[in-house]
């Protein structure tokens, strides 16, 4: 409020709405009477003392009819808003969370409706349901949803991306629910701004219906009416038109300064917050592992234009044990775990020769089932937990949604596991805080959280996906120490994804190095440092400083880059960056045996 009256577009908008909405509401109780009356001896009188702006047919005062008409004026411009709003909102929101034929559908309609001219529909909606404000009320509310819908669609397809929304359908969150809960509450803000702008706009839409007969019809009368009435009077009396045509530009003009107002002022003050396919094509490329809660075989990730993040990724999790997928920026670290959770987005497409979770093969399981596995088999913590918590919803509201979508637990019951989730991951006032919102809490407690929202089940496995990066050192120490206690406390298999080697060679029992969407090698954390076979994997560990790092000379790195996922060739990826590269690296090395659970694809180390 204080952003909105400071600017003089906000000071008069909210000036003009405040004064329009104190004559609608006094209006009709003082001039009401005056407005009725007729007087014979006063029919089509001129501007005078006892009459402003001059008398109508009957010798009814006009300045009284125009200050009685702003009451029905301004009450049929808000129901059109509302009609407006809410069908297109409707519409806007639906693609985010159809599938995806039925979200084609629905954004062809919203296209079409947009391209239609908007007078045109509005004319045809009102002579279809009749003459009269109803019939102008749902052709003006029909003419703007299309203007909802789109900027809804626009906002909510920003949104249906973040990770509280994957989350929410992976754990088979019903597609209503998705919408109201999740979508729309994070999109209020500009719809609401929006709302205030398409208040004006109905306002002097429907004033046109009425000017054109097809709007109010008498006895009741709104602006649009009065100005019909009087415009045939216009080169006579001017002021008997002019009166009513004053009103409606300064309400119009009013409520879309103060729709505008309110969008710079809220830029101001505040900080802008498909599921992949199931795997088809399958070949046995080994007996399946029985020990193995999570077992990946051969998993390829590819989008449109050739471009494969992920390339044959195979690797195995038994319970209780922590392996650590390690690798620079672009590895395919995260698309693996979006993968193996199945919220690759479209376009994306993933396949393997195996995925098995707790024993079973996703890909033999239906839709449902599948969803309802990974929903209380699995937990994710992501790297940012701002994005994977809904900011709209309290903390403890989003943990119990896990136990009563999956558990069938009531509100109660939901809420005292949430909040002994809480105080299990050491989240101090665990009662106060499941009430609060996730921007009241620090980053180490929202890390917490989501690790509490994974273990509201009983997770089998747990994925991080780089939960400490954006920690500072002393909450990160935490952080692993809370992972390795619920590893350890649950039994659950552990998959960390870290760029981070210093972090994982403390934290994990077996280390997965990828390159260029490829795992490169993968070998016991107590071998990392001294026993690693694959170039990449040594320049790793050298460019990591120690104690007796010499300061005087410049950090140790590895040149180059790693390439793009549509760049690399049919050989090693890294032989460009690689000191012992030869003429052999032009083919792809295999990843084999290296020793006892160690395995390398490099040529030289074969």
């Amino acid at each position: 409020m204080r952003h909105l009256l400071r600017s003089p577009a906000g000071l008069a908008g909210t000036t003009l709405v405040t004064i329009m909405v104190i004559l609608a509401i006094i209006g009709p109780p003082i001039w009401g009477a005056e407005a009725e009356r007729i007087n014979p001896s006063a029919i089509l009188q001129g501007v005078s003392d006892a009459h402003p702006l001059g008398t109508d047919n009957l010798g009814r005062d006009i300045l009284a009819r125009v200050m009685v008409a702003g009451r029905l004026s301004l009450l049929l411009a808000l129901l059109t808003t509302l009609i407006g709003a809410v069908i297109g909102t409707v519409l806007g929101a639906l693609p985010s969370v159809l599938p995806r034929r039925g979200a084609r559908v629905v954004t062809g309609t919203v296209n079409a409706l947009v391209a239609f001219p908007g007078l045109l529909l509005a004319m045809f909606t009102a002579v279809v349901a009749g003459l009269g404000a109803k019939g102008a009320v749902l052709g003006i509310g029909v003419a703007i949803a299309p203007g909802f819908a789109r900027l809804t669609q626009t906002l909510a397809a920003s949104v249906a991306g973040a990770d509280y929304v994957s989350a929410a359908r992976m754990l088979g969150v019903p597609r209503m629910r998705v919408m109201t809960r999740h979508v729309l509450p994070n999109i209020a803000e500009p719809l609401i701004l929006n709302l205030t702008q398409a208040l004006g706009s109905a306002l002097l839409a429907l004033a046109g219906m009425s000017f054109l007969g097809l709007g109010v019809q008498p006895p009741s009368f709104d602006w649009g009416r009065l100005l019909f009435e009087g415009f045939s009077r216009i080169y006579d009396t001017p002021a008997v038109a002019l009166g009513p045509a004053v009103a409606v530009a300064l309400a119009g003009i009013g409520f879309n300064l103060l729709g505008d107002a309110l969008a710079r002022a809220a830029a101001r003050t505040t900080t802008p917050a498909k599921a992949a396919p199931v795997p088809a094509a399958r070949q046995e490329i080994e007996e399946p592992d029985p020990e193995a809660v999570l077992e990946v075989r051969d998993l390829t990730v590819t989008f449109p234009g050739g471009v494969t993040p992920v390339r044959g990724l195979s690797l195995t999790v038994a319970p209780g044990e922590i392996v650590g997928l390690v690798g620079e920026s672009g590895s395919g670290k995260s698309l693996t775990s979006s993968a193996i959770g199945g919220l690759v987005p479209y376009p994306g497409k993933v396949t393997t020769g195996r995925l098995r979770l707790c024993g079973v093969d996703l890909a033999e399981l239906p839709e449902q089932e599948r969803r309802k596995l990974l929903g209380t088999s699995l937990a994710m913590v992501f790297q940012d937990p701002m994005a994977s918590l809904n900011p709209a919803l309290r903390v403890g509201g989003q943990l119990a949604e896990v136990a009563t979508v999956h558990q069938g637990a009531s509100r109660e019951k939901a809420w005292e596991r949430a909040v002994d989730r809480l105080d299990h991951v050491h989240i101090p006032e665990p009662e106060r805080r499941a009430r609060q919102h996730p921007h009241e809490l620090s980053g180490g407690m929202r890390q917490r959280v989501v690790i509490a929202m994974g273990l509201m089940g009983t997770p089998r496995l747990i994925i991080a996906d780089e939960p400490t990066t954006a920690l500072d050192v002393t909450v990160q120490r935490q952080i692993l120490r809370l992972l390795r206690q619920v590893t350890a406390e649950t039994g659950a298999a552990t998959l960390f994804i870290s760029h981070d080697i210093a972090v994982v060679g403390e934290l994990c029992d077996r280390v997965v190095v990828m390159y260029a969407g490829r795992v490169v090698e993968e070998l016991p954390v107590d071998q990392l440092v001294t026993g690693a076979a694959h170039p990449y994997t040594r320049a790793l560990v050298a460019s990591l400083p120690d104690m007796d790092t010499d300061r005087s000379l410049p950090l140790a790195s590895i040149p180059g880059r790693q390439p793009a996922p549509a760049e690399v060739g049919a050989g090693c990826a890294f032989a460009p960056r690689c000191a012992l590269a030869s003429d052999r690296c032009a083919e792809l090395p295999p990843l084999i045996p290296y020793g006892k659970a160690h395995s390398v694809a490099c040529w030289e180390a074969q």
